[in-house]
């Protein structure tokens, strides 16, 4: 009877726990990082419940056991997960079963993107039937679209919101609804950035917010306080503590002058603070104005090193341990720059809301170092608000991870 009342205690909270975490709100785009995090949320709460209820009832039963016993469950489910989810992306790659036939509506540079990813990832399961661009005749294109849907057995529409005005927009969710389409929405390009809509309620008065921003709650914001915490702690006890005697000594051998180079960076809420780093130039007047180019004179030949393996960086963990920095966010600019990117780039100041990072989203993608085009800058702020609306310890620690290996191989920009 004691094994009924636990497994029927467990089943409850099992599904409890996966209505909030979402643990079976798996989709055809869901991504593995994503799909880990829910098991380990999942499991996290269980092993509360598991070990509080063997505490209270099994006396003799000791916490290895129970340890060994989450475990096992936590691998054979992840296993079975992983498999069910990786079985059914391999059928829809080899077999085209699991399917749906998509159609997109409309124009620019959101569609081409669109139809680069379905044609792209077949293992999704999206067919994609056909695109109406809307350029000859509209309202006939819009008619023949319509029927198109009902002769094909269209599973899912996508129509570009720049292509179409209100009244269309309107037509079409109508005709979706009654038709038992699903019917998506692919932003404004001036809206590219905007990843999630929240839609809050005051009274019964809808609101909408541009954007959710994770950091925002008092439990991540802790949660991630804590890792930054203890990893900064961590680097400089078991890294920094016999790594900065030798490279200060390097750096004194080649150049006179101070071990540490010091800069005023904008941080959380624009406010300024003092970003720590190896020196690796020579002493120069506008180190605060001009950033590093390829082959600069100004780097010292220790200075190269460093900086090629990002230990020119490796000071920054104080700022972490300070609180002025996070190990993983947007990369802090020179107060200079921060000035110009915010009158001249869209939404680059978005960036701010949360503390900045010793490494990045963008720079984990090829946006590290020095910004040479418009573009360079653009897709910087475009993963940096990707990162501060979708963060997640996870994604802290694969990004984490990828910068290691990248300062291992040697990155191109880094110079």
């Amino acid at each position: 009877m004691s094994n009924f009342g636990y497994h029927t205690i467990l089943s409850f909270f099992w599904l409890v726990i996966s209505y909030y975490s979402g643990f079976y709100e798996i989709y055809r785009y869901s991504k593995g990082i994503e799909i880990f995090g829910k098991l380990i949320k999942q499991f996290f709460f269980i092993s509360l419940i598991t070990y509080a209820y063997v505490g209270y009832k099994y006396k003799y039963v000791t916490t290895g056991e129970v340890g060994f016993y989450i475990l096992l469950s936590f691998i054979s489910v992840g296993l079975l997960k992983f498999s069910i989810f990786i079985l059914l992306k391999k059928y829809r790659l080899l077999y085209g079963g699991n399917h749906r036939n998509v159609i997109i509506v409309g124009n620019g540079k959101s569609v081409e993107e669109l139809k680069n990813f379905f044609t792209s990832n077949p293992d999704y399961g999206y067919n994609l039937v056909r695109v109406f661009d809307l350029k000859s005749n509209k309202k006939v294109e819009l008619m023949e679209c319509n029927n198109y849907v009902i002769e094909h057995k269209i599973d899912e529409i996508y129509a570009s919101i720049n292509t179409l005005t209100n009244k269309e927009i309107d037509n079409f969710v109508h005709f979706a609804d009654n038709n038992l389409k699903t019917i998506k929405f692919l932003p404004d390009s001036k809206n590219t950035f905007l990843r999630n809509l929240a839609v809050e309620y005051y009274d019964y008065i809808p609101i909408i917010s541009l954007r959710t921003i994770p950091l925002d709650k008092e439990v991540n914001k802790r949660l991630k306080r804590v890792f930054d915490f203890l990893f900064s702690l961590m680097i400089i006890i078991f890294l920094l503590s016999w790594l900065t005697p030798i490279i200060a000594l390097l750096i004194l051998i080649e150049s006179k002058g101070p071990i540490f180079f010091k800069q005023k960076r904008n941080g959380l809420n624009y406010e300024e603070f003092y970003c720590y780093k190896f020196r690796s130039m020579h002493l120069n007047p506008i180190a605060d104005l001009e950033q590093v180019q390829k082959n600069d004179p100004r780097i010292t030949k220790i200075g190269k090193f460093i900086r090629k393996t990002s230990i020119d960086e490796l000071p920054q963990f104080f700022n972490v341990l300070l609180g002025d920095m996070s190990v993983v966010g947007p990369r802090p600019h020179m107060v200079s720059h921060t000035e110009m990117y915010a009158k001249t780039v869209d939404k680059f100041m978005v960036r701010h809301f949360i503390k900045p990072g010793i490494t990045g989203l963008a720079q984990t993608n090829g946006f590290r170092g020095e910004v040479e085009t418009e573009k360079d800058i653009i897709n910087r702020v475009k993963y940096d608000i990707f990162y501060l609306e979708n963060w997640s310890i996870l994604l802290d620690i694969k990004i984490i991870f990828t910068t290691v290996i990248n300062a291992v191989r040697g990155e191109k920009k880094a110079y």
